[in-house]
């Protein structure tokens, strides 16, 4: 599948009292001469006594260790709503942008080689948080496609096809994880998670982010015995992660009439 920018719609996700990032947003991508819509996100702290609702508390506290932080499911909550954007609208893929993003030189490029490459990926980022032991999934012009055996988090700048988003969100709800980790458990959720290296932009919130703070002043982790579940966690994924992409390889190389991987 060959997918240009007329294919494409544009998200951008903003608090509307986060007014200095989108000036900077809004330039940066009149700059590059792309359209958006602009998502008003959902916020987390003034929304909370409806959001709770939506989260397995405790499952979340035994996944990541620490309290959940009412701005990371106001953050969950915008990407779902962008999903549902993208799956009501005529588009076949998203970029979906937060405001925090800062663009390289070969952005635009970087853009038209992905959706040149749309038929080899599901949901594909620009930028990242960790990306931790890559797994090559092969060449895209002048690009490599990654997945990661280790922590691949971030929601900064990414792609998404519509079929994608329509697949993921029966399962989303409730929330057990930020949604980052969530799609990074491809072991469980299998669908093409990747990333376009070198990556073609990078996140700077100033040290000062709209969900943990400044510096993560406002992360409360648990006490270390009760974060032990937390690394028995982390075990699983990498061996569910590992196991699943070195699947994938194996199934690539099978002889016609073999099983195939949708990989």
């Amino acid at each position: 599948m060959i997918l240009t920018r007329a294919d494409l719609g544009i998200w951008l996700i903003n608090l509307p009292r986060s007014t200095d990032r989108l000036a900077r947003m809004q330039a940066q991508l009149q700059a590059l001469g792309l359209d958006y819509t602009l998502f008003e996100a959902v916020d987390g702290r003034a929304g909370w006594d409806r959001l709770a609702a939506t989260v397995d508390l405790p499952a979340f506290r035994s996944n990541v260790g620490r309290e959940v932080l009412p701005g990371e499911i106001g953050c969950y909550h915008s990407h779902l709503g962008v999903w549902q954007a993208l799956i009501d609208s005529p588009h076949k893929v998203a970029l979906v942008l937060e405001d925090d993003v800062v663009f390289h030189d070969d952005f635009l490029t970087a853009l038209d080689v992905a959706l040149a490459h749309a038929g080899r990926w599901d949901m594909l980022k620009l930028n990242k948080i960790r990306a931790k032991f890559p797994v090559g999934q092969g060449q895209a012009g002048d690009y490599q496609l990654n997945a990661f055996v280790g922590s691949f988090t971030g929601m900064g700048a990414y792609l998404v096809t519509r079929d994608c988003a329509k697949r993921l969100m029966p399962d989303m709800l409730p929330i057990r994880r930020p949604i980052d980790h969530q799609l990074d458990r491809i072991d469980l959720t299998g669908f093409r998670h990747f990333a376009l290296q070198p990556f073609p932009s990078h996140v700077d919130d100033g040290n000062t982010s709209t969900i943990t703070g400044h510096g993560f002043a406002e992360v409360r982790k648990l006490p270390w015995y009760r974060r032990l579940g937390v690394y028995r966690n982390r075990l699983g994924a990498l061996i569910g992660k590992g196991g699943h992409l070195l699947l994938g390889r194996i199934t690539k190389r099978l002889p016609s009439g073999g099983r195939q991987s949708d990989r």
